[in-house]
């Protein structure tokens, strides 16, 4: 695998999910900048309990079935439990894990300059806010 791999987890608070994700998941495989590697519903029930939900084991989750590329077997008891940290009872995440098809050409570039990729991560909602108008204001 040359291209990196990334993690996001996405809420949904009283689980009220729409499926409205799903087309621009698969607009970003069709266009090749991502890949689907391996993607597992969390949820909290009203009684405190975590389930893993597969997204082809249930009917109102069908649409994420046919995301092109899911590998499987990626995500463990582990990834998870981490997960299921982040849920208030009655909500749910989604937690995917997919190959940065577009990164790929700077992997390689960082391969052959003996570089080596250490560590990415994302910047919170609440501070990207936080920097939303400096960044406006550069752009100007």
């Amino acid at each position: 695998m040359t291209a990196p791999l990334e993690y996001i987890i996405i809420g949904f608070p009283e689980n009220d999910f729409s499926g409205e994700i799903v087309p621009e998941l698969a607009a970003l495989v069709d266009a090749g900048l991502i890949r689907i590697v391996d993607l597992v519903f969390v949820a909290r029930g009203d009684d405190g309990s975590v389930l893993a939900l597969e997204v082809d084991e249930h009917e109102h989750l069908s649409a994420f079935a046919a995301l092109e590329g899911g590998v499987g077997g990626v995500i463990g008891p582990d990834d998870i439990e981490h997960a299921a940290e982040s849920i208030e009872q009655g909500s749910s995440v989604l937690l995917l894990v997919w190959e940065a098809l577009w990164a790929e050409p700077l992997a390689g570039a960082l391969r052959r300059a003996g570089g080596e990729f250490i560590e990415g991560g994302r910047i919170p909602v609440d501070l990207a806010d936080e920097i939303e108008p400096v960044l406006a204001e550069a752009g100007q």
